[in-house]
């Protein structure tokens, strides 16, 4: 629960100091009851984080430097060095000031300035923890800036080596720092146990060179690469004087994680601007669930979307969450927490009933079954009895085909996947060859008193296949203007675009926008 816990340790801890005052020495003033007093400290502490969540400095260096939107500052040799230096009197790591720094510096601050104000977003989220955890090992908290340059602050990014997570372990090294995988959660994507596992290993590194920069290069490239290259080297000591003998990515390394620490550090008086997030770390809370939960059950409970849960808990692989010892938990604002714990026992009533849907009709493969309800089994049936139509759902089944997966299936029907996974007590998208799938079709009248009728199947019209639409780029766009010309994010239109480089856009050329 982070600042918040402690936060309220200190609000109990003074409310108990209040109450236990003797009477007198009780002013007329200090007869706040304790329900009012909880709830005063507590709105103080929420205008305080949402303050905290909004401060920022770059807008009067912006201003005071008085740049025009987009400009592009210049800085010599010098100023970068004087700037490096300054960074250094503050860090136990050697940002050494050589060529090789600079050049990659100069690339940065000219061709990198849309990733740093994507970064700089997403730094919102993680970088307080970062700082937490590095501070907790004993670490530098420049270290935050290693999984800048790794994964782009993106929990559930995967490299082609197959490296996963904001500090990109492979598998093994994951199960080596005890970061769990299986069917519905991968831990290397859970940010605080991998940042945890990520500091020590970083930790073991540097006790074996006693060099950060050398420690910087065997998390790249494994120790075993640095331990050869040291050798080829004749034995030297630092990473400038091995950094010959490493591989060609390492080389580049360092000085990438440099120029990563310089840039987002000195981003106002290059003229780049955060882009907006939708919460700060300091607005989340966390809440431990005791039985498994469906994310949808979370969505419908609290009115909080699927794919905004998803993104603040990238350890879960789908939208189910398992239950496990420890129990899974679950994070997100404040205010979206502080409902699901008040409301923990309607979420698993929610979940009883996913779990224990309610006995129907046989299944009929490719028919719509309406079935009759009798009012008393023993009474006889008058055809001449008028009865008012009851209303209830038409329950359709399909029948799974080679070739056939969940999203497949949601589209011909025209439902969401998670509506299928709800209707069959699913907690995957597996499904087999052969398996029958509950489809509710809306809702049909029910003539009481009357015996089953089948009637003939209903077709279900197909959606209409998804129209692309594409923009041209114009003089002056960027990434950031074309989304928010159409509505997206960031992400939505990178994603749209996966093989454009959002830096290095080019009058003409074509991105997808829908």
């Amino acid at each position: 629960m982070k600042l918040i816990t402690l936060s309220f340790f200190v609000i109990l801890t003074c409310f108990g100091v209040f109450a236990q005052k003797p009477a007198h020495l009780v002013r007329p003033g200090d007869t706040l009851k304790s329900e009012a007093f909880i709830n005063t400290i507590e709105q103080s502490l929420q205008l305080f984080l949402a303050d905290y969540a909004n401060k920022n400095e770059y807008d009067s260096i912006i201003s005071a430097l008085k740049y025009e939107p987009g400009q592009i500052p210049q800085f010599s040799d010098e100023e970068y060095c004087t700037r490096l230096k300054k960074m250094n009197e503050m860090t136990p790591f050697h940002l050494d000031c050589n060529q090789a720094t600079l050049n990659t510096i100069r690339f940065f601050a000219q061709n990198r300035r849309g990733f740093a104000r994507i970064v700089l977003g997403r730094s919102t989220l993680f970088f307080d923890m970062f700082e937490e955890k590095l501070a907790e090992y004993g670490l530098p908290i420049e270290l935050k800036f290693l999984s800048v340059i790794e994964s782009g602050l993106r929990p559930q990014v995967k490299s082609r080596a197959g490296a996963l997570g904001l500090w990109q372990f492979m598998y093994k090294t994951g199960l080596y720092f005890d970061l769990k995988e299986n069917s519905y959660l991968d831990e290397r994507m859970d940010p605080v146990k991998a940042t945890d596992a990520a500091c020590r290993y970083l930790k073991q590194l540097y006790g074996i060179y006693g060099d950060w920069n050398l420690a910087l290069a065997a998390y790249n490239a494994g120790p075993g690469n640095v331990n050869k290259a040291i050798r080829r080297s004749g034995n030297k000591s630092t990473y400038w004087e091995v950094r010959p003998f490493l591989p060609a990515e390492t080389q580049q390394y360092v000085p990438n994680f440099i120029a990563a620490a310089y840039l987002l550090t000195y981003h106002a008086e290059h003229n780049i601007i955060p882009m907006d997030v939708k919460v700060h770390y300091a607005q989340i809370d966390t809440m431990c669930l005791s039985r498994s939960v469906h994310m949808s059950s979370i969505s419908k409970l609290v009115n909080w979307p699927i794919e905004d849960i998803k993104s603040l808990n990238p350890v879960y692989k789908t939208t189910f969450i398992p239950y496990t010892k420890p129990n899974q938990c679950i994070s997100g604002p404040l205010e979206k927490i502080g409902l699901l714990v008040s409301m923990e026992d309607s979420l698993y009533e929610i979940e009883h009933l996913i779990e224990n849907p309610p006995i129907i009709a046989p299944p009929i493969d490719t028919t719509s079954t309406i079935v009759s309800t009798d009012r008393d089994s023993s009474s006889s049936i008058n055809p001449f009895d008028n009865q008012q139509p009851v209303v209830q759902d038409v329950i359709s089944y399909h029948k799974v085909k080679v070739g056939d997966n969940m999203r497949i299936i949601a589209s011909k029907y025209n439902v969401t996947i998670e509506q299928l996974m709800e209707w069959n007590a699913l907690r995957t998208t597996n499904i087999y060859v052969g398996q029958r799938l509950k489809i509710k079709a809306g809702n049909a009248p029910i003539i009481s008193d009357t015996p089953v009728q089948i009637p003939k199947p209903v077709e279900v019209e197909r959606p209409r296949r998804e129209v692309k639409k594409y923009y041209n780029v114009r003089a002056g766009d960027n990434f950031s203007k074309i989304a928010n010309r159409y509505n997206l994010t960031q992400d939505q239109l990178e994603r749209l675009n996966p093989r454009i480089n959002v830096n290095r856009l080019t009058v003409g050329q074509k991105l997808r926008i829908k």
